[in-house]
């Protein structure tokens, strides 16, 4: 059984590097101190669409309950740079259609990921959404 205490899923290792050699990522927009990838990271305290992120190559596994609409909805509507989003294929919902569908790359992943030092697979599939300005 996959269960945690938190909605904040660390990206594994492993997938995270085969996407940073195609992106070279400069910024990982939803972190924590713990768990972030890049350098130059913001946490949910800092706001990351409230940060300047000119230029940048934006890496966001973002918090996957409440807050992932208005992520996505949020990224949609900015301008500027690129970002790679790690989120469930949540093909069947309105955020799905209304922000992402014929509206950026999608990437389906094949098989399910192990987040963080999870035993076991997510019990959701996951997808690869890239925006670019």
């Amino acid at each position: 059984m996959f269960t945690s205490k938190t909605d904040l899923r660390a990206t594994p290792q492993d997938f995270y590097d085969k996407l940073n050699e195609e992106f070279w990522f400069t910024l990982d927009a939803c972190a924590t101190e713990e768990n972030h990838k890049c350098d130059k990271y913001y946490t949910k305290e800092q706001d990351w669409l409230k940060q300047n992120r000119d230029n940048e190559i934006v890496y966001c596994n973002p918090p996957y309950w409440q807050e992932i609409k208005n992520r996505v909805e949020k990224w949609h509507l900015a301008r500027g740079g690129v970002v790679v989003m790690l989120l469930p294929a949540r093909t069947d919902t309105k955020w799905f259609h209304d922000y992402i569908y014929n509206k950026s790359e999608i990437r389906f992943i094949k098989g399910r990921l192990k987040f963080g030092d999870s035993k076991n697979s997510a019990p959701f599939p996951s997808m690869i959404v890239i925006f670019r300005s």
